[in-house]
C-alpha cells in the first residue's frame, strides 16, 4: 500500500473492489495541509492503476470529514507560503498557479474513470466541501454540515461545484451567506444522494459501494465520462479558472488582509467567530486601518 502523512487508501477488508481513502489528521479534524493536495491525487492514481478497485469511497477519521484548510497555519501563521503571499507587490499569477494546482487535485477525485463517493460525518466545510463535491456521489448523515463559509471573506470555492451540483438559485443563496446546512437539507436540495442517521451512514456507503462495485470498469468510465462531458460543455474549467483567479484576490485585497491580520492577532478562533457571526465585516478604507493596526501591533 502507498503510505501518505496526511491520508491513507486501502482496499476494502469486506470488499476489495473498494478503495477506502481515509483523510487522516484527526487531532486537525482533517485540516489540508500543504501535502494533502498532492497526496490525494497520489491516492486516487493508485487506486486507478490497480485493476481489481471499482470505486473509491473517501472519508474522514475522527470527527468529522475535514475542516477545510488548515487555517492555523495558513491563516494565524506568521510564515510567508505560496498561497497568501505577503510579498508586496502580490503576484496574482503566482498564486493562481498554487492554487490551480491543488484545485486540479481535488479535481482528481472527479476526473477517475472509477467513481468516486463521499461519505461524510461532522463537518466537510471550506476546502474540505471543495473535496466532497469533487466525488461524484456525495453521502451524508443527518446532522453533518457542509457549506463553504470563507465566502463572507478570504475565500472563494476554486473548484466551483455548487453551482454545478445544485443550480444558481441554491449556489448564490450559500455563497451570499456562508451558511452550511445539514445532511437532511443537502438531501432535499438535490445536492446528497442520502441522508441517514449517523450509525447507518457506513451501512449505507457499503450498500451503495459494492452496488457500483458489481458494474465492469469500463462501463463505469464510460457512463462517468458521458456525465462529465455535459458539465464540461457548461463551462466547468472556465469557471474554475474565475474561481481560482478571485479566491486569491478574496485573500489579498483589503478585507481578506484585515481577516489574516485579526487571525494573526488574535488567533484564527477569534477571526473564524467574527467571519460566521453575522456582523458587519469591515471593509474597504476601514478594512485597511485596521489591518495596518493590527500588523503594527503584531510587530511591536
Amino acid at each position: 500500500m502507498p503510505v501518505f502523512s496526511t491520508l491513507r487508501i486501502d482496499p476494502d477488508p469486506v470488499n476489495p473492489r473498494v478503495a477506502r481513502l481515509l483523510l487522516d489528521r484527526p487531532d486537525r479534524l482533517n485540516a489540508i495541509g500543504e501535502e494533502t493536495p498532492r497526496e490525494l491525487r497520489a491516492a486516487v492514481e493508485w487506486a486507478n492503476a490497480e485493476p481489481e478497485i471499482h470505486v473509491i469511497v473517501v472519508e474522514g477519521a475522527g470527527k468529522g470529514f475535514c475542516g477545510g484548510y488548515d487555517l492555523a497555519f495558513y491563516g494565524q501563521g506568521q510564515i510567508d507560503h505560496p498561497c497568501q503571499q505577503e510579498r508586496d507587490p502580490w503576484d496574482p499569477l503566482e498564486d493562481y498557479a498554487f492554487m490551480r494546482r491543488n484545485t486540479d487535485d481535488f479535481m482528481s477525485l472527479w476526473r477517475s474513470p472509477k467513481p468516486t463517493i463521499a461519505k461524510v460525518h461532522g463537518a466537510a466545510v471550506a476546502g474540505g466541501s471543495d473535496i466532497a463535491l469533487c466525488c461524484d456521489l456525495l453521502l451524508m448523515a443527518e446532522d453533518a454540515r457542509i457549506g463553504y463559509m470563507p465566502t463572507r471573506v478570504w475565500g472563494c470555492p476554486t473548484t466551483a461545484m455548487w453551482t454545478f451540483r445544485l443550480g444558481p438559485t441554491r449556489a448564490k443563496q450559500l455563497m451570499f451567506t456562508g451558511d452550511t446546512i445539514d445532511g437532511l437539507t443537502a438531501k432535499e436540495w438535490g445536492l446528497a444522494n442520502d441522508a441517514v442517521p449517523l450509525d447507518r451512514l457506513e451501512a449505507r456507503t457499503r450498500q451503495l459501494a459494492d452496488r457500483i462495485a458489481a458494474v465492469p470498469r469500463n462501463h463505469l468510465a464510460m457512463h462517468k465520462m458521458v456525465v462529465n462531458q455535459v458539465m464540461l460543455t457548461m463551462g466547468l474549467e472556465q469557471t474554475q479558472n474565475l474561481a481560482t483567479l478571485f479566491d486569491g484576490i478574496t485573500r489579498h485585497n483589503p478585507e481578506g488582509l484585515w481577516f489574516r491580520r485579526y487571525a494573526q492577532a488574535e488567533g484564527f478562533k477569534a477571526a473564524i467567530a467574527w467571519r460566521d457571526g453575522g456582523q458587519p465585516i469591515p471593509e474597504g478604507d476601514e478594512a485597511r486601518a485596521l489591518a495596518r493596526e493590527l500588523e503594527a501591533r503584531r510587530k511591536g
